[in-house]
């Protein structure tokens, strides 16, 4: 069970002083690496696809960031912080903030 999942709000702990401490929206997770809604943008140069209906031209778009530089949003403190996994009595696994216990 991932500890980080698609639509989790999350902070930024480490990078530059530009996405740092920052919070957002996980777009995707791909393997040990997440990608977070305006966040970490870089541009790229695209060739124009006319099969596909693509313009060239640069493109702003989200740069992954490792998965362990993020830590989960908790709205209750307005922090960042770690999560726990938690078997419940019927077998069901749950995830919870350490510090607090309470369920996500």
């Amino acid at each position: 069970m991932n500890r980080i999942r698609k639509g989790d709000q999350v902070v930024i702990t480490t990078g530059n002083k530009k996405i740092k401490g920052q919070t957002g929206e996980v777009l995707r997770v791909e393997g040990e690496r997440v990608y977070v809604a305006n966040l970490n943008l870089v541009k790229r140069h695209t060739k124009p696809n006319p099969q596909a209906g693509q313009s060239g031209g640069v493109v702003e778009r989200e740069a992954s960031i490792h998965i362990s530089n993020v830590m989960l949003y908790n709205p209750a403190t307005g922090k960042g912080e770690r999560v726990a996994t938690k078997v419940l009595e019927n077998g069901k696994r749950i995830r919870v903030f350490r510090s607090s216990g309470e369920a996500i």
